[in-house]
């Protein structure tokens, strides 16, 4: 229900309700405002315009183009916030969008055909099939730490499957989080795809709201906040989490080789990556040459004095940043532990000979902190996983192919790599989510496109024959029928 002010709100033109829904926002009318734009959205679904293939395709092409010609915009932002470079910003937010948008357009046709089924004997004449249908009004809820990308990857899912969405981006991000609120209005009706600005109260606010799906990324303890509200209103949610993922070294692997990728892929935004290999557990027999090699190639791609590196990205904030130094055990630290407080950069940092009773490893460090903790053999490395919450991702770095089947066979987590690091999150022919306290759901491709749809099961029985033996009264030949057909 409305008060006079939504009944208003209703009737302004897509480009005045955007222009009213700022302004409205973060002010004591904003539940009014956004109750007015789900209604407003919720007309537009029932027009059916959604539905179309051309209608989608059309607005993953304005996407496209709203990301290409803001990208200078985008890449400021991404180093105002983050402090990322221009290439680290496009190899791990542009670009894996724009790759996301290309792939998506390529298959879409493809993806929204109806499926065929097989219809029981019982059941002859008829014919079965699949067809997927939107959700519906989605609510995406997005971090700070990737804010383009964990913004638009799932609206690009969204929208290929029809969905209208609102999208909340993290205020620890502002920079990017004002380019893409100034994009997407300058693209999309606001009954289309509208971005919200926000502190955790206009979270609360949105989270009150029965939405038809919720996509979350974020940490455990809000991903358990917003389940707990999508439950309220039996809403189906994605949940895009974390944890501490193990990255395991066997005495069978290509050491040099090992270090290189897990250096790029620990150190990259620095740290602050949801599957970054949060620690290391190495066979004892390669335990000290991993450490030289890891040690070499940090000095190698950050320099001497990593702190003066440029493309050093910062901490996000100063709370991240205390908590990440309290981490450090000096004792421990077998490279860097340097830090600057004022730009809050932190070197990549080396922590040798960690047990899972230093505090580094009771969370999940997000950070570029990297503990190494040595192991007899991949068993242990086994029951050690284990014994603790599933991770997001696992990575094995190990030259067998035993070895690799045993990891991938025995232990359950997310998604990972064997031989690299991060790299399965952007292959969009692979589903990304987590398992248990790291996630549920996932998305990224057909995956994505499955997520944000709803499989509905039809089936087509034919008129021109009726069997009757599927009508009162039961008789014994009716039985015999029932029989034969249901064995």
């Amino acid at each position: 229900m409305f008060d006079a002010h939504g009944k208003e709100l209703q009737h302004l033109s897509a480009q005045a309700f955007g222009a009213m829904l700022e302004t409205e926002i973060g002010s004591e009318r904003s539940e009014v405002a956004i109750s007015a734009l789900m209604q407003r959205q919720k007309g537009f679904l029932a027009s059916g315009q959604t539905l179309d293939l051309n209608w989608r395709r059309k607005q993953l092409l304005i996407l496209r183009d709203l990301v290409q010609s803001h990208e200078a915009s985008i890449l400021e932002a991404l180093h105002a916030d983050l402090g990322k470079s221009s290439t680290e910003a496009y190899m791990t937010e542009v670009g894996v969008i724009l790759s996301e948008i290309r792939e998506t357009l390529k298959q879409l046709k493809s993806w929204m055909q109806a499926e065929t089924r097989r219809s029981p004997l019982a059941f002859f004449p008829a014919r079965s099939q699949v067809r997927r249908e939107p959700y519906g009004q989605c609510l995406i809820m997005s971090p700070w730490n990737y804010p383009l990308q964990l913004n638009l990857a799932p609206t690009i899912a969204a929208l290929a499957a029809g969905n209208v969405a609102v999208l909340k981006p993290s205020e620890l991000a502002p920079q990017l989080a004002g380019v893409l609120r100034k994009m997407i209005s300058q693209g999309f009706p606001p009954e289309v795809l509208t971005v919200m600005e926000g502190d955790a109260s206009l979270s609360t606010l949105l989270l009150s709201k029965r939405w038809d799906l919720i996509f979350f990324t974020g940490s455990t303890a809000i991903g358990r906040i917003v389940a707990s509200a999508a439950a309220k209103h039996l809403t189906p949610c994605i949940l895009e989490l974390g944890g501490k993922s193990p990255c395991i070294v066997s005495r069978k692997a290509n050491i040099n080789l090992a270090a290189r990728r897990i250096v790029w892929g620990k150190f990259i935004n620095a740290g602050q990556t949801c599957v970054a290999p949060d620690y290391i557990l190495a066979e004892e027999e390669v335990y000290d040459q991993l450490l030289a090699a890891l040690r070499s190639e940090i000095r190698l791609r950050f320099g001497e004095h990593p702190l003066l590196n440029p493309e050093l990205p910062k901490i996000v904030n100063d709370r991240h940043f205390q908590r990440l130094i309290a981490l450090i055990d000096p004792a421990k630290i077998a490279e860097g532990g340097q830090y600057q407080s004022e730009q809050r950069k932190i070197a990549p940092t080396l922590l040798s000979k960690v047990s899972f009773e230093d505090s580094i490893m009771r969370e999940e460090i997000f950070g570029p902190l990297l503990p190494l903790i040595p192991i007899k053999n991949l068993a242990v490395a086994q029951d050690l996983i284990r014994e603790h919450e599933k991770p997001l991702a696992l990575y094995l770095f190990s030259e067998d192919e035993a070895e690799q089947e045993m990891i991938a066979r025995n232990i359950s987590y997310g998604g990972g790599c064997m031989n690299d690091v991060l790299l399965h999150t952007g292959n969009g022919c692979l589903p990304f989510g987590g398992v248990g306290e790291s996630g549920m759901g996932a998305y990224h491709g057909r995956d994505g496109f499955e997520a944000f749809s709803h499989r509905k099961g039809i089936l087509y029985s034919s008129t021109r024959f009726d069997p009757p033996f599927r009508y009162r009264p039961w008789t014994s030949w009716k039985n015999k029928a029932f029989r034969l057909l249901l064995r």
